[in-house]
């Protein structure tokens, strides 16, 4: 198994309350644009496969994937795209997808992604603030993406699934008898020019367009990755993990499979062993789901070196039984967000720190602050605030939404809850959103939840707030019981009473049974519908 180095930690300066990642050393040229790297790299490695959709069943070497790329940055020169444009996409993980991305990032121009499953209010919400020169999406989403652009000034163009009369990506492709003489362009802004537009998580909301800039660190992000790995991640290119995935697994000489396919723990079953996969990302929801799927095995799980996992809380029982499948892989947990345009920190040791997420990546700054904006000490909880030396671009075309999580000092609000124990590790309590006040008394849903899956016929749980007038917050869940269970909401209901004391963290809300709970494009917990599902369920039950 290959090792990683955890030796070197987090530093504490007592006097700022501060704590300082190892230091980080850049290997590429400052100046240097993300597209002029992935383009030197594709050229050294032309012959290795570069690429497999399984759905398309189709496969791409570095050589054939660069050509295309080439082609379609061709085509936006000729089309007079400047860097102040913006390339839109509303997609799947297809075939052709890779050509445009790297053509936005070959010529400087912003790729605007967003969630193909988003409906078309918010869809059309999110490209208003862009204005994209083209749009890119598949054929299937042809009247949703057509009425979403209807007011722009916009080219629509499909990536799959083409219709009849509608710009295709193959027209982009056609050979121009130049692409030997191409160069990617030069930034105009340098390294503080977008990259990507990516979407915020949008649980609570119309999700927000977050520019992501020109940095180098999405190269050593998976910096225990090389060009033997075979990579699989489910995000398409609108989440983070979906954007660093395609950058890292490039900048390392590796294959990348992808697919069309929502996440089905057969289906993943299925993967792993049929292209050997040896690193994969997955949404912490997703291991409570593989683990109560009938079809798991280790055998099944052998060609893995690294599970990486993230985007939520994972209770340590459920970490732990997925690790008992894994007799060759390591499990790592992430903690980022898409606004900090990277991972913060990781756990690469989780047999000797479960609950943590992990350690500062080198270069990167954290405290934790009060309501006050004092610096706590270790143990105490508070806001995590995080800091690096970029520039955060901010949410585009969104200044208010941006100064209210971003000070100008460059340190950035997560909006998350925790601490830091003594030797640096960091530990996630809660969102502060999902912090409750019961006749008064405060309370995390966190607590709860851990609480529940604890229950042996529990195999997923989500736990919300319902606002009642006479009493404030009361806590709800919805769970997923174990396949084949008898599980009832008396049996949660009185668990909950039996291993939590106190009274106001107790379900007064109830609790409702579900076969699966719905979750966003990059299987986070979609915790905005799970609410209005159980809220429709009670407003059935009084009908």
């Amino acid at each position: 198994m290959f090792e990683i180095d955890t030796s070197v930690g987090a530093t504490y300066d007592h006097k700022s309350k501060v704590w300082f990642g190892p230091k980080f050393h850049d290997l590429y040229d400052r100046n240097a644009s993300v597209g002029r790297i992935l383009f030197e790299q594709m050229r050294r490695c032309p012959h290795s496969i570069c690429q497999i959709s399984d759905t398309e069943c189709t496969s791409l070497t570095y050589e054939e994937a660069l050509l295309q790329a080439i082609r379609v940055a061709e085509c936006f020169r000729k089309k007079h795209l400047t860097q102040r444009d913006v390339v839109g996409m509303v997609a799947r993980n297809t075939t052709h997808m890779m050509a445009v991305v790297l053509a936005c990032f070959f010529n400087g121009i912003a790729l605007h992604a967003v969630n193909p499953n988003l409906d078309e209010k918010s869809v059309k919400s999110l490209l208003e603030i862009t204005k994209p020169k083209y749009v890119f999406f598949d054929g299937q989403d042809y009247a949703k993406v057509e009425r979403a652009t209807h007011e722009l000034d916009t080219n629509l163009c499909t990536l799959s699934n083409h219709l009849p009369n509608v710009l295709s990506v193959n027209d982009l492709l056609q050979p121009t008898g130049s692409e030997h003489k191409f160069t990617p362009a030069i930034l105009e802004d340098g390294p503080n020019q977008t990259l990507a537009i990516l979407c915020s998580s949008g649980t609570t909301g119309v999700p927000k367009a977050v520019t992501i800039s020109n940095h180098k660190r999405f190269f050593d992000m998976l910096h225990f990755l090389n060009s033997e790995d075979v990579l699989f991640v489910l995000s398409t290119m609108d989440w983070l993990s979906g954007l660093i995935m395609l950058i890292a697994s490039i900048g390392c000489g590796a294959q990348r499979v992808i697919t069309e396919r929502p996440f089905d723990a057969a289906y993943f079953l299925k993967l792993i062993p049929k292209y050997k996969i040896t690193f994969t990302i997955l949404a912490s929801p997703l291991l409570a789901v593989l683990l109560n799927s009938q079809m798991i095995t280790a055998e099944k799980l052998d060609s893995l070196r690294f599970v990486l996992y993230g985007g939520g809380n994972c209770a340590t029982h459920i970490q732990q039984a997925f690790q008992k499948y894994l007799r060759h892989a390591r499990m790592i947990c992430a903690y980022g967000l898409t606004e900090f345009e990277g991972v913060l920190t990781m756990n690469y040791n989780l047999s000797e720190e479960p609950k943590a997420v992990g350690r500062l990546q080198p270069g990167y700054r954290a405290k934790i602050i009060n309501e006050s904006d004092q610096c706590l000490e270790p143990g105490e909880v508070g806001e995590i605030c995080c800091q690096h030396d970029r520039q955060w671009l901010g949410y585009y075309n969104n200044n208010d939404a941006t100064v209210a999580i971003y000070e100008t000092d460059g340190w950035l609000h997560t909006g998350d809850l925790g601490f830091f124990d003594t030797d640096g590790s960091l530990y996630i309590v809660d969102r502060k959103k999902n912090i409750l006040k019961y006749l008064g008394m405060q309370y995390c849903t966190h607590e709860i939840e851990e609480t529940i899956v604890q229950m042996p016929n529990v195999a997923e749980v989500c736990v919300f707030g319902v606002s009642r007038d006479e009493v404030g917050d009361v806590a709800a869940a919805v769970v997923v019981k174990v396949t084949g269970s008898s599980l009832t909401a008396a049996d949660v209901i009185n668990y909950v009473k039996e291993h939590i004391e106190a009274t106001y963290k107790h379900l007064h809300g109830g609790v409702l049974i579900v076969n699966e709970l719905p979750k966003m494009g990059n299987s986070k917990l979609n915790r905005k519908a799970i609410k209005e599902i159980f809220l429709s369920s009670q407003t059935t039950q009084r009908l």
